[in-house]
């Protein structure tokens, strides 16, 4: 079972780029807590405090984009290396305005500017995967290790962050989610040999790479009610804790979601698939969809956590797949692009799945909730039968 991954990560630098991307981008499960924690703490407002941390998440989902282009024609080093800094400098002027007391105006300012230039730091390290890799096999192995990574940035992000806020000060969370953010990539920027090479577009001749729009748009779609669906199961089960008088459950309920998703993802990076990737998002999807529906009639807490353990078994092997087919399908100029439309969609689809559920919590309770995350599911499901049948 080891084979795989001793193999690709024997391959040089492989390891170092992985881990030193592991470490970048802890911020990503970090940041918009420490945010809710430090605004919270200062203004007493839960409400002006959710709605700072937006603001950096909806500029981060808007801008991604933007960034992975950059990254593909001006090159990793340059873009990656001025975009943390960029961070950092961000972060620095929204923990002063807030512990200022400066007008909210300004904290909403920072925090957008910060969530605009969080490096993409998990494109950018399945993009050197692709560029340092040839077999493909061996790419589906790289990515379920990055898989696995981002499983572990969600389950330890937000515990470093809480302990942290409340045992010593909020600003302490934030301070040490730009210290890795910023020293993982800068770190990241330093190993030159396994950086993809620029792709420049050059205005004079009119030539740009075609985006295969047939297969990029449905993986969109996939991505965005994918996390349409996480947005709403997490809200879901701190609410679903909560009615079962058993809150303090509701950070492992989400754990074992997660721990799920971990084993998934280690079995499917050992595994040689007989069957292309987008057969794999086809049945992926459609298998988040299932998952989903049996939360519905759940009303014990034991039981929640044994079907969201076997429920997180579709998560990973459904987004390997998915970036899986973008790696083989977007050209390796617009590689790093393709992977932040993928991660953009995720992103993007996390607060409306949150609010859905919040408003359906709210007047029937969480059971009903939970087939917000099945609906969510359908359309993931509706969406990958529209892929070209390649495989």
């Amino acid at each position: 079972m080891l084979t795989s991954y001793r193999r690709v990560l024997s391959e040089p630098g492989t390891l170092r780029f992985s881990a030193t991307g592991l470490v970048a981008r802890l911020p990503i499960s970090m940041v918009g807590l420490g945010i809710v924690l430090l605004v919270s703490a200062a203004t007493g407002s839960y409400a002006v405090a959710g709605a700072v941390s937006a603001a950096y998440m909806i500029a981060n989902a808007g801008l991604a984009i933007l960034q992975g282009r950059l990254l593909d024609t001006l090159g990793q080093g340059r873009v990656l290396a001025a975009t943390s800094i960029g961070f950092a400098l961000a972060m620095v002027l929204l923990v002063w305005t807030v512990e200022a007391g400066w007008p909210v105006a300004t904290s909403y300012a920072c925090a957008a500017l910060a969530g605009a230039v969080l490096p993409q730091v998990g494109s950018a390290v399945r993009a050197r995967w692709s560029h340092v890799l040839d077999a493909e096999r061996d790419v589906q192995t790289a990515y379920a290790i990055e898989a696995v990574a981002d499983e572990a940035v969600f389950m330890l992000g937000p515990i470093i962050v809480t302990v942290l806020a409340t045992a010593w000060d909020p600003v302490a969370g934030i301070a040490v989610a730009v210290l890795a953010c910023t020293t993982g990539t800068l770190l990241l920027c330093a190993q030159r040999a396994t950086e993809p090479p620029a792709h420049p577009h050059h205005r004079a001749s009119g030539r740009r790479l075609r985006m295969p729009w047939a297969t990029v748009a449905p993986l969109a779609v996939v991505s965005a009610a994918l996390g349409t669906l996480f947005g709403a199961a997490e809200v879901t089960t701190v609410a679903f804790a909560t009615e079962q008088h058993h809150q303090a459950w509701a950070g492992g309920l989400l754990a074992l979601w997660a721990l799920g998703s971990m084993l998934a993802g280690i079995l499917t990076g050992a595994i040689t698939w007989r069957r292309g990737p987008s057969v794999r998002v086809r049945w992926g999807a459609f298998g988040m969809f299932c998952a989903m529906v049996p939360l519905h009639f759940v009303g014990s807490v034991p039981l929640m956590g044994l079907v969201l353990l076997i429920g997180g078994f579709a998560i990973a092997p459904t987004l390997i797949a998915t970036l899986s087919l973008t790696e083989s399908t977007v050209p390796p100029g617009r590689l790093t692009e393709g992977m932040a439309i993928m991660q953009t969609g995720l992103v993007a689809g996390v607060a409306p799945g949150a609010t859905l559920a919040g408003l359906v919590i709210d007047a029937h309770g969480a059971s009903a909730a939970y087939l917000v995350c099945a609906a969510a599911g359908a359309v993931a499901a509706l969406a990958a039968q529209a892929l070209p049948r390649t495989d």
